[in-house]
């Protein structure tokens, strides 16, 4: 998969050293994945929540933090579309952002 951008998840945990890890894992295991529809997620993130228009909310650190995708499955894009603390999560709405 190709992910843009990677350096959106990069400002993000310069700012927030603690999820630094559990981002660059992500990262690596999205990167390297072959998603071809939602269940394929949900094989290796079970607990990722699917929301419609081809987005995915991942919980990162213990759901401290969350990860909102669009993902092109034809194209195998992955678009970061927001990385914050669930507090500023709750605060958007992740099915238009």
């Amino acid at each position: 998969m190709r992910i843009i951008a990677r350096r959106t998840l990069k400002e993000f945990w310069l700012k927030h050293h603690e999820v630094e890890e559990q981002l660059k894992t992500w990262y690596h295991d999205a990167k390297n994945s072959d998603w071809h529809s939602p269940h394929d997620i949900k094989d290796l993130y079970p607990s990722a929540s699917l929301l419609g228009d081809n987005r995915v909310v991942f919980n990162i650190k213990g759901n401290r933090f969350r990860l909102i995708v669009k993902i092109n499955y034809d194209f195998q894009i992955i678009y970061i579309r927001f990385i914050g603390t669930h507090s500023a999560y709750d605060k958007i709405d992740a099915e238009k952002i």
